[in-house]
């Protein structure tokens, strides 16, 4: 159930994401209880997606 609890926050995050890049939603319409977990989870998938970098852009595979 986590799994799907977790795919279906994803899907939500994407929802808000594409109704504020539309204007249909702005930030100073979400609460700021969940404007700052929005960004706390955004920061966190930066930091993962960072970490994950492991070949750098500028390097050729060999």
């Amino acid at each position: 159930m986590s799994a799907l609890d977790a795919d279906f926050i994803r899907v939500l995050e994407d929802l808000i994401d594409a109704l504020l890049a539309n204007g249909t939603l702005r930030l100073t319409d979400l609460p700021p209880q969940a404007l700052d977990k929005l960004n706390q989870r955004k920061q966190a998938r930066r930091r993962m997606r960072n970490s994950l970098d492991l070949i750098d852009d500028d390097e050729e595979l060999l």
